[in-house]
């Protein structure tokens, strides 16, 4: 798309996920930029309006800076492509299979890109007698396990359970919020994200938190004390490996815009945990940081993102 200054952008941010803090700090710095390069913008809270209220006569285009439910599943996308207004990041298919985790585990697999080994319950096949144990050992896990919900994002509800019992204790309280959950083994090692923008990996950052692991205080609030590593401490070739691996898992999705692949690395090898096709655009946020070290300040890598915004993606 063709640059189209004076155009009416609406950002959409905040809504009524889990996310909703971190999307209205995304959306508000976007916001900003996006004024400052010259379009005409507004706001738009979903917590307070549905989305079918929007007057597409009025918009030209749509910054999408929600996060988590609603937001990056597919389900907002749909509501833009009904209301036939451009908008920005990935579309609805993409959208719903990256924030499934358990759907986007096997994208990776058919497509050889190395994951930890998982399984996945619903809830009402968790009252079945040692079914966890069961499938512990079907699927050759070893204990730390992690157990999460398989559609929440920014670590919300990611437990690391050391043991049976409070892998079962864990599971029976996330079940009284969740509806699906998945069990995957804990890899250690080094904690390496990568941004891709438009297909193309911008660069990997290692990041070393302070906490057991990084959850979402580690990600959002600085009082955590998460060391941001850029680049990331491992070798060029293993940089050019791990931007491979992220653009690889982009195109396998068939994801738009800016993703930001988190990895594991681990005894040499990039384990790929997940996918976000809408990553935090705050000043703790990673891709920001990322294109800033790859020579792309914030304006314009919010002017990248509105350039790609499309339709029947």
């Amino acid at each position: 798309m063709k640059k189209i200054k004076k155009k009416n952008i609406l950002v959409i941010l905040g809504g009524n996920s889990k996310e909703r803090e971190v999307s209205l700090n995304s959306g508000k710095a976007c916001f900003q930029a996006i004024r400052k390069l010259g379009y005409k913008a507004k706001l738009f809270d979903p917590a307070n309006f549905f989305l079918n209220e929007i007057d597409s006569s009025k918009v030209d285009l749509i910054f999408n800076a929600l996060h988590g439910e609603f937001g990056e599943d597919g389900v907002a996308q749909s509501f833009f492509e009904y209301l036939r207004i451009p908008y920005t990041h990935s579309g609805v298919i993409s959208s719903m299979n990256a924030m499934d985790k358990e759907v986007s585990k096997k994208i990776f697999l058919e497509n050889k890109i190395l994951t930890p080994n998982s399984f996945a319950i619903e809830k009402p096949n968790f009252k079945k007698k040692n079914l966890i144990n069961k499938l512990v050992t079907k699927h050759q896990l070893t204990f730390p396990i992690v157990v999460k919900p398989t559609n929440e994002g920014s670590s919300i509800g990611v437990k690391i359970c050391k043991n049976l019992k409070s892998l079962n204790l864990e599971t029976k309280n996330l079940f009284k919020k969740y509806d699906n959950l998945i069990f995957e083994k804990f890899i250690g090692g080094q904690e390496v994200q990568v941004a891709v923008m438009n297909g193309k990996g911008l660069g990997a950052i290692e990041l070393i938190p302070s906490r057991k692991f990084y959850d979402y205080k580690a990600k959002y609030y600085k009082s955590a004390k998460t060391t941001h590593v850029m680049p990331a401490n491992i070798s060029k070739k293993k940089h050019k490996e791990v931007l491979k691996i992220a653009e690889k898992a982009h195109k396998a999705l068939e994801c738009r815009g800016v993703t930001r692949s988190d990895f594991k690395f681990f005894k040499n090898k990039f384990y790929l945990l997940e996918i976000n096709t809408q990553p935090g655009m705050t000043d703790l946020s990673l891709v920001p940081e990322i294109a800033r070290y790859s020579g792309m300040n914030f304006d314009k890598l919010v002017e990248e993102i509105i350039l790609d915004a499309s339709l029947n993606k």
